[in-house]
Order: structure tokens, then C-alpha cells, then sequence
């Protein structure tokens, strides 16, 4: 009876057709996904995941977007795209975003949003702060004419090349317009301390010039090997503190050659550099041996068209630009792009104040930024508003947090990312619509004061027609390009404060911290997106644990060997960390990475690692004034 019966199930059709209503059942569920059907597109935007933004396509069908490319069309991508940009789309649907406006927690309509930062605006008076995360945007127009409209100048960009590049050149230099460098022209390309390939500023357009380079040679300075060093033709190990000297070691011998510049202060500087910074004084301030001074400035004198692309300090940005001034090479000066909001501030006054001196005020914005990760003790605000559109440990701070659409979403663009050899400006434009109760922040701010718009998009159109480009171009994601050259027979060589520069400032502990920046790992605005854990290197990331890399020798005197679990103490904080092994690393260094230990965010970043901004110690440069990293020291010990 048991075999009739079972033969019996097998062939009687009731079963199957109730498995099979079973199935389609299933596959009916109201959260079941839908595929799309429809036009299968690539649409030109602009992404700002990075700092300085990528010029992308975005692939869609049926209006949705599923992918992300780089712009063969685009000079300022040529058909890449850095790894933070390529997960826009990742982003974009992470259950992270921000769904609504949010008060102390609660849900809020945008109308009372409105409402309520309109009263926090009349009571702060002038005492109104902004701290933005969007180093190339039209957006910090209209904010910084937000501010000028109550009376305040305190704009705030979180700490960047760009900015130390305008503190020198624009400040201490007395230059106009912005510095670029042609690395796919130059015949020598010096990176004193930038991280060209690898995280300093336009990235991708960083290694294009450097496959196109035919025939160029790279030398890359700094206090240990990273992975532009690693396809470099030479790594000479210079501490960060010290290349500001390092560099003024070179000017010696370039003087030395008889190279000159007709700049006011041109015989001070002179005298002051072939006293102050002759091969021995320099080796003792920085450890850098004479020879390898003079090779690297033989290779400079020799080159056709050497350039300099310096990183770190204000300092070492002001030395650098005095030794291409000298050369005569392939740095460039930018002119800057008309404004669109005239009561706006100038790219190099937006940059004019040092977020690590510190922020108070009673009304703070801060636009897609992450102080409350960075710089937890430099800024303090009566009322925060947050404008950004995944949570952060900013958001999470914030009393109201006002959620924005994702770049694929909203118009945008990218004026003069730093770094790139032409003034280039590109427009993004939605390439789906919003699926969450989000609104513009330039639209809310206009909002909010009569800065003469009604809309972003009326903003972003007075822009184009400033800079006289052509707005159906822009759309199908070309650049427009600025051929001018801005004057800079009044630039001087910053004689008087680079003469301290011989004096680098270090902190107290036993090991000097080298930070860097991995873009897979994440950014000081960017936590690691979804797709990126799997290409984390166990030189930076076990497991959920920070590692560090030193050399053997250091690894020695602080009794620890791979695998060791260290505690590193500076700065206001400690981090806990595994120690590996790597040679490439200078002698007293630790290197450390930065983007980890968010206490905010998505699965892939929240609780991995550790956060080595706590251990960094804001000091002020000798040579500048201006505030710096450079030269922070923690303690080691072993756990």
C-alpha cells in the first residue's frame, strides 16, 4: 500500500500544480524585486563621492539606474573612474540613506524644517558657521552668500591639499587663480608628499596622465612607500614634517645652477636659501642625504619640463611653488571661473579659514561632511543643521539632520577639481528621479534669504552662461575648458616665512604617525562603500582590526613583531591596532590608515578598524602659522 501510494503522488498532477501555485505565490510577494524592461541608456552626470568629483555615465533602464562608468568624453575622467565613484549606484540605494528631515530623532515635514532653521537664521545674527564637504561646487556659492547676507565670513572647508595649495599661493604668495600641474607633459614629475595615483586630488585623471606619460620619470618623496611610490621611479623617504626643508634642499642646488625668477624678493630668498637650507642643515632637520638632494635636482635641471605636485603642509605647498617658479616648468595657474551668485565668496576665500583652529557658532551648516568624525573637538555649534544623504557620525550629532538627493539624482557640477593643468568646468544633471522625501540644499537655502534665485537649477544656469559655455554640451557631459592665464608678475617667494621652514615642528611621542588616505577604504567625507571590503588589504584591515605598518627596525625597539596587538596613544585619543611588517616605511614611522572606526554607517564600514584622526595632534607650522598633522607622534605599546 505505502508503494501504491507513493507511485500514486508521483504521478497524480495535484501535487505538482500545488507546488506550483506555491511558487507563483512567492514570487508575488509585495517586496519581491521587479525587473525593469525598457531603454537601456548611458547617461553623463557627475559624482561627488570623492573629494574632488568624477565626471561619469550612468547606466539606466527604464530610468533606473544599475551601474556606473567613466566619460571617454570627459578630460577630467577620460573613461575612469576612482573606486568611491564607481559604487554610486551601491550608494545610492544603501538602506544608510537618509529617508526624511529629521528633529533631535523625530520625523519632520520640510516645512517645519523651514521653520525652524528660518528662526535658529534671525536669532544667530552673524554668529552663522558652514562647514562644506564639496571642494569643486556651485553649491558653496550660495551658501557663502547666505553667510555674506547676515554678515559672516566663517565658511569652512574641511582640511584638503586645495586648501593648502590656496593658503600659499594665494595668501602668503600674493598669486591669483588656482595651481594645476601637467604631469602628462612633464618630463620629471616630483610628487613631494602628493599621493598622486592613489588618493590626492583628481585621481583618475592623476593616472591617466601618468599611463599617457611616455617616456616620464616619477619620483615620489615621502615618509614611506605607498602605492604611488610603488610604480614610481624612485622613493627618496622624506618626513612629512620635513619636506618643506626637503624641498628648499632642492632649491639650493637649483640656485646653485644659476636659475633664477623675476620676483620682488627674489635676492632675499636667495640669501636665505643658500644660508639656511645648504645640503648639511637639511640633512640634519630631515635625515635626507645630500646626494639624494643633489640626484633629484640633477634630474629636475636636466628635465625640458620638470614639475613639483606637493602635499601636506601650507609650508611645503609654499616651497614647492617657489622651486617650479625656478624651474620654469609644467606648473600652471588657473584662472578662476566667473561667479554666478555675486555677493558669493572667491574659491580662495572660501579656503581662507583653518578648520583646525576650531568652529563656534550658534547656527552651523554643514553640507555633505563628516567634523563630527574628523574633528570631534575642533567644532562646536549652538544648532546644528546637516544636509547629506546617508547617515554619518555628523548626522547623528546633528539636531536636525535635512536629507539631499544623491548625486544621480540632482543637478551639480565640478569647476577646477585641484590639481588638474586646465581651468575645466562640468555639469551634472539627474539621471533618475528621487525615491525618498529628499530636496536640494541649495534649494532649501535660497529658501531662506533673497540671494536673487528661486531655484539650484536657476544657479547652476546663471553659472553656465558666466562662464560663456555652451549648456547642451555641458548636459551630454563634455567639459568646458579656459584657456586663460592669470598674471602673476606680482607672485613673491614667501622669503621671510619659509626661512623658518627648517624648523619643523613634531610632536612629543616615540613614533611619528605617516596618515594616509586609501579611496577603496573610504575618505574623511566617504565611509567604505558596499562593494569595497573584498579589495581591503590585510596591510590595513583584519578582520575588524586597524593594522599598522612599520619597519623592522622600528618594530624592534618597540618589542613587537607581526601580529602584535598595539595601543597607539596621541593626539586626544588612542586607537588599537595589528602590527605588520614593511620595510617601506621610514626608521621612528608608523603608517597608519585613515577612513576607519566609523561609529555611523552601513554594514561595511561601521566598527571596522579603528579612527586614527583621535590620535593626530593639531600643531602650528614654524614656518607658516597655519595649522597642520604634520609631525603628530603617538606612543606605542604593546597589549
Amino acid at each position: 500500500m505505502t508503494v501504491g501510494a507513493t507511485v500514486g503522488i508521483l504521478f497524480t498532477p495535484t501535487v505538482w500544480k500545488a507546488l506550483d501555485d506555491v511558487s507563483i505565490w512567492t514570487q508575488n510577494w509585495p517586496w519581491i524585486p521587479r525587473l525593469k524592461y525598457g531603454e537601456n541608456k548611458a547617461v553623463a552626470t557627475v559624482s561627488k563621492m570623492c573629494e574632488s568629483g568624477c565626471a561619469v555615465k550612468v547606466r539606466t533602464v527604464a530610468g533606473e539606474a544599475f551601474g556606473t562608468m567613466g566619460n571617454t568624453e570627459n578630460p577630467i575622467s577620460g573613461g575612469g573612474v576612482c573606486p568611491l565613484c564607481a559604487n554610486g549606484v551601491q550608494v545610492k540605494n544603501s538602506p544608510n540613506r537618509i529617508k526624511s528631515p529629521m528633529l533631535k530623532g523625530e520625523a519632520v515635514t520640510w516645512d517645519k524644517a523651514k521653520e525652524i532653521v528660518a528662526e535658529k537664521l534671525a536669532a544667530a545674527g552673524s554668529k552663522v558657521a558652514v562647514i562644506s564637504g564639496d571642494q569643486t561646487g556651485t553649491i558653496n556659492e550660495v551658501f557663502s552668500a547666505l553667510l555674506a547676507s547676515k554678515g559672516s565670513d566663517a565658511f569652512y572647508a574641511m582640511p584638503c591639499d586645495m586648501q593648502s595649495a590656496c593658503k600659499a599661493w594665494n595668501g602668503l604668495m600674493g598669486g591669483s587663480g588656482q595651481v594645476g600641474y601637467d604631469m602628462k607633459g612633464a618630463d620629471v614629475v616630483l610628487l613631494a608628499g602628493a599621493d598622486a595615483l592613489e588618493s590626492w586630488g583628481p585621481t583618475v585623471a592623476n593616472m591617466k596622465a601618468f599611463a599617457d606619460n611616455e617616456g616620464g620619470k616619477f619620483i615620489f618623496a615621502g615618509p614611506f612607500q605607498t602605492k604611488t611610490a610603488s610604480v614610481t621611479s624612485k622613493w627618496v623617504p622624506v618626513p612629512a614634517e620635513g619636506m618643506a626643508a626637503f624641498t628648499l634642499g632642492i632649491c639650493y642646488y637649483v640656485l646653485q645652477a644659476g636659475k633664477s625668477v623675476p620676483a620682488a624678493d627674489f635676492d632675499q630668498f636667495k640669501a636665505m636659501v643658500m644660508s639656511g637650507y645648504t645640503p648639511a642643515k637639511v640633512e640634519a632637520a630631515t635625515g635626507v642625504k645630500a646626494d639624494a638632494m643633489a640626484e633629484v635636482a640633477k634630474q629636475l635641471l636636466t628635465a625640458k619640463s620638470p614639475v613639483v605636485v606637493p602635499g601636506g603642509s601650507v609650508g611645503a605647498h609654499a616651497a614647492a611653488f617657489a622651486l617650479n617658479l625656478l624651474l620654469g616648468g609644467g606648473m600652471k595657474v588657473l584662472p578662476e571661473f566667473a561667479k554666478a551668485v555675486g555677493s558669493a565668496m572667491s574659491r580662495a576665500e572660501m579656503m581662507k579659514n583653518d578648520i583646525l583652529q576650531g568652529v563656534n557658532a550658534d547656527l552651523l551648516f554643514v553640507y555633505e561632511a563628516n567634523p563630527a568624525y574628523v574633528l570631534a573637538d575642533q567644532v562646536k555649534a549652538g544648532f546644528t543643521v546637516a544636509f547629506d544623504c546617508v547617515n554619518t557620525e555628523t548626522t547623528a550629532a546633528a539636531d536636525l539632520v535635512l536629507p539631499i538627493p544623491h548625486s544621480y539624482e540632482r543637478v551639480d557640477d565640478l569647476a577646477s577639481p585641484y590639481g588638474l593643468p586646465q581651468a575645466t568646468y562640468t555639469m551634472g544633471a539627474p539621471v533618475c528621479k528621487a525615491s525618498l522625501d529628499v530636496m536640494n540644499a541649495g534649494d532649501f537655502v535660497l529658501g531662506l534669504a533673497d540671494l536673487g534665485f528661486e531655484s539650484f537649477q536657476e544657479v547652476i544656469d546663471a553659472k553656465v552662461s558666466a562662464i560663456g559655455a555652451d549648456a547642451d554640451s555641458l548636459v551630454e557631459g563634455n567639459a568646458f575648458v579656459l584657456d586663460e592665464t592669470p598674471d602673476v608678475s606680482g607672485v613673491t617667494l614667501a622669503a621671510s616665512v619659509l626661512g623658518k621652514a627648517a624648523s619643523p615642528v613634531k610632536g612629543t611621542g616615540a613614533v611619528a604617525v605617516a596618515p594616509y588616505t586609501l579611496l577603496n577604504v573610504g575618505t574623511a567625507n566617504q565611509a567604505t562603500t558596499p562593494n569595497a571590503p573584498c579589495t581591503i588589504s590585510n596591510n590595513q584591515l583584519v578582520g575588524d582590526k586597524l593594522v599598522v605598518m612599520m619597519n623592522g627596525t622600528t618594530a624592534k625597539k618597540l618589542g613587537v613583531s607581526v601580529g602584535s596587538k598595539v595601543k597607539l596613544s596621541g593626539g586626544s585619543g588612542e586607537c588599537q591596532a595589528l602590527v605588520q611588517l614593511f620595510e617601506g616605511v621610514m626608521d621612528g614611522v608608523v603608517a597608519a590608515p585613515l577612513g576607519m572606526g566609523h561609529t555611523t554607517g552601513d554594514e561595511f564600514s561601521k566598527g571596522k578598524g579603528d579612527n586614527v584622526y583621535k590620535i593626530l595632534t593639531v600643531s602650528s607650522e614654524a614656518a607658516t602659522g597655519a595649522s597642520t598633522w604634520a609631525g603628530s607622534t603617538v606612543n606605542v605599546a604593546k597589549i
